[in-house]
């Protein structure tokens, strides 16, 4: 069963948001992690013709030509310093998309996911999808968990408009 969740919880999604979503929903049962022990680029692989149609440029391999560069610093002579590379990057750059695995909860690439969005330029939000079940843990539930403290404890502002987070 997908689930989703928005944070800020006392925003709703926009559309753009939505027509991510919808592909997570063409390939639901392909996909779910209570029957299918699918790798990160796995799922990804079918999400792609759904994704390209809602206007995302989609990660084709791990050669450096078939990654998404987004820059993060310019260096001398405006050279690019810092890039980061997301699974799937809109059309217009604002909204990144990570697709996690295994893990996404055990060595908090989920936190490094938050952090490399919030880094990147021009981008406003986070989708990510993680597993609702990894190893007889509830992956989704753990990653709202963190984010619902850090959006009620308002300790950390994040300069991102929102995250969406996908369980699968």
């Amino acid at each position: 069963m997908l689930r989703y969740q928005f944070f800020p919880e006392n925003v709703d999604i926009n559309h753009q948001l939505r027509n991510i979503l919808h592909c997570f929903f063409q390939v639901e049962e392909l996909i779910n992690s209570q029957n299918k022990n699918l790798s990160s680029n796995e799922v990804l692989r079918l999400l792609e013709p759904y994704l390209i149609q809602a206007d995302m440029r989609v990660e084709k391999g791990k050669k450096k030509e078939h990654k998404i560069r987004v820059q993060v610093l310019f260096g001398l002579n405006s050279d690019e310093d810092k890039y980061f590379e997301p699974d799937a990057l809109s059309a217009d750059s604002k909204i990144v998309l990570e697709v996690e695995a295994g893990r996404a909860v055990d060595n908090n690439q989920f936190l490094k996911d938050i952090f490399k969005a919030s880094m990147m330029r021009e981008v406003e939000y986070l989708v990510m999808a993680v597993r609702n079940h990894y190893r007889g843990k509830d992956d989704f539930k753990k990653v709202c968990d963190y984010l619902e403290t850090l959006y009620a404890s308002n300790r950390i502002t994040l300069p991102l408009l929102g995250i969406l987070i996908i369980g699968y």
